[in-house]
């Protein structure tokens, strides 16, 4: 991106999407980088980011579109033109609210800016108006289909896995479901407040807010919330984004007086603060974040909350449990996965994931699990959880751990979780909701400590 043109949200998006395709990398670390110190308005870094994920949500759908206006070939076509031809088209079928012409006219500028070709520029141009004339006669997202089969935006090595796990209908759902962007879940902090006093606060600065459905804590508000950091309530440290799903999972860990507690895996510090906010305040909390990034915003969000009382470690775990004589009364391990489960809010990682990726994935959560149970009191409790829905991450995984270590059994997770939530739970005790719940799909097992 040059850079002495002032960006636009147009050209800021071509410019991630470039960066992005082929790298495998977390879109949203691209976003930041690429969006950094751009004195964009917060309003323009949202439309980039709807066009962004966007595209990354319907990216079959918009091939198709494209593949009959475009007489060349898309697999041919260079990734900048490509993904400007698709960002012109998402404006133009999918979102709402922008004018034909500037869909049209403000994507070509971005291209034309980009310093593109004057014929490549005028090829754009082209198949973005033909497609604009004709757009009463194209199908919408949920009507495309090829050979009398919905368009479902993933990838079919992943749509013929749940298909077989699922069935064909539910599997249909999932992908659909993902290509809709989520509402908005908060977590109340109720250190700080309650969660009826948050929703009265939101309610009398006009935002539509209800309560969760299955978490005591959670709030839901429209997809367009505008800015989560002006949101009220933001600064004081009164909630904490995070899906009900995850939220649910802290729900397993048994909390007591002058417990020790282990948050293995803590990330930003959604389940650490979580945990926070339900243990007694007598509490012991040791949170471990390895990712140097995910550990400044662990720091970041903590105190935001007022939750100063966290023992942070900026280590591996394997180096924490080789330097520490402690040991815990429960141990939350929010592993690293394959991330299936929150596709719907993270769209790249569904472009980003192969199938053999699972394997090495399972050998770390193993790992990962071993260590903990090495940290754990005796009776102690483990909570092993993933926003994943791949048996290999989850069932394989624990029946490969409880082999290996039969002083550990399962508990039914109907017994620890809200009422509202006990139908979340399959045959085996775990819980593991998918999309079609309404939340992000997710797994979790409570697995308990036997006396020697």
């Amino acid at each position: 991106m040059p850079s002495s043109t002032p960006p636009t949200s147009r050209l800021l998006a071509l410019e991630i999407l470039c960066r992005w395709t082929g790298s495998r990398t977390p879109i949203n670390n691209i976003f930041d980088s690429v969006t950094a110190n751009t004195g964009v308005a917060h309003r323009d870094l949202q439309l980039t980011g709807a066009l962004v994920f966007g595209v990354l949500r319907q990216q079959q759908y918009l091939d198709f579109i494209l593949g009959t206006f475009a007489k060349h070939p898309l697999n041919k076509m260079k990734a900048r033109t490509l993904f400007a031809l698709r960002i012109g088209l998402l404006q133009l079928l999918v979102l709402d609210r922008i004018p034909q012409s500037a869909a049209v006219n403000e994507t070509v500028k971005a291209f034309k800016v980009d310093r593109q070709p004057k014929w490549m520029v005028n090829f754009v141009n082209g198949v973005l108006r033909n497609a604009a004339r004709n757009k009463q006669n194209l199908p919408s997202p949920s009507e495309a289909a090829i050979n009398g089969q919905p368009i479902l935006n993933h990838p079919e090595w992943l749509v013929n896995r749940w298909r077989h796990r699922f069935g064909s209908e539910k599997a249909i759902a999932i992908c659909q479901l993902n290509n809709q962007q989520p509402a908005l879940t908060l977590r109340t902090n109720t250190v700080r407040i309650s969660r009826e006093n948050l929703l009265t606060l939101l309610k009398e600065k006009s935002h539509k807010v209800k309560p969760g459905v299955f978490s005591p804590e959670a709030l839901s508000l429209p997809i367009a919330s505008g800015n989560i950091a002006a949101l009220p309530g933001y600064e004081e440290g009164y909630f904490q984004v995070q899906d009900e799903a995850a939220q649910l999972a802290s729900h397993l860990m048994p909390l007591k007086n002058k417990g020790t507690y282990l948050d293995a895996c803590a990330g930003l510090g959604g389940k650490t603060s979580h945990l926070v906010s339900l243990a007694p305040k007598n509490a012991q909390i040791t949170a471990i974040e390895p990712e140097k990034r995910r550990y400044q915003f662990l720091g970041e969000n903590l105190r935001r909350l007022k939750m100063d009382q966290v023992t942070v470690f900026n280590k591996k775990l394997e180096k924490f449990a080789e330097n520490t004589t402690k040991r815990f009364d429960a141990i939350l391990l929010d592993a690293p996965c394959s991330g299936t489960g929150v596709i719907r809010r993270q769209p790249d990682i569904r472009w980003n994931r192969l199938a053999n990726d699972l394997p090495a994935f399972q050998q770390q959560q193993l790992h990962l699990l071993d260590t903990s149970a090495s940290l754990l009191k005796e009776e102690g409790v483990l909570v092993y959880a993933t926003c994943s829905m791949e048996p290999e991450e989850n069932e394989e995984v624990i029946a490969a751990f409880l082999k290996k270590r039969p002083e550990f059994s399962p508990d039914n997770a109907q017994k620890y979780l809200p009422a509202e939530a006990v139908h979340l739970v399959d045959g085996d005790g775990y819980f593991h909701p998918t999309p079609c719940d309404g939340l992000d799909g997710f797994f979790a097992a409570r697995l308990s400590r036997k006396k020697n």
